[in-house]
């Protein structure tokens, strides 16, 4: 009985884990696209194409949403950053005599 249990499942279980690792991947790129439009900000930053109170409106709207992935996925994971986690800090801020 058992083994004809495990035969009509196994296909069940293995949907759902692919799924899942699906969901995984879709989290972790949705993580580095925010990081890439993380460095473009920096860079019109530097270039001076956008202000400064332009920068920090949008790179307080990725960091929030990257720190949103992060609490997701964490989930019990205690350190992510081994696994390729995106770990980025907030810039200073500037000085306004400078």
């Amino acid at each position: 009985m058992f083994l004809i249990d495990d035969i009509l499942l196994s296909p069940i279980l293995w949907i759902f884990r692919e799924i899942h690792h699906a969901v995984e991947e879709e989290k972790a790129n949705e993580a580095d696209a925010i990081t890439a439009k993380l460095s473009e900000l920096y860079m019109m930053l530097e270039t001076g194409q956008m202000t400064e109170e332009e920068f920090d409106a949008a790179e307080k709207a990725l960091l929030d949403r990257l720190d949103a992935i992060k609490e997701r996925t964490a989930g019990g994971e205690e350190d992510q950053d081994e696994e390729g986690g995106v770990a980025l800090k907030r810039r200073p801020k500037r000085r306004a005599d400078s």
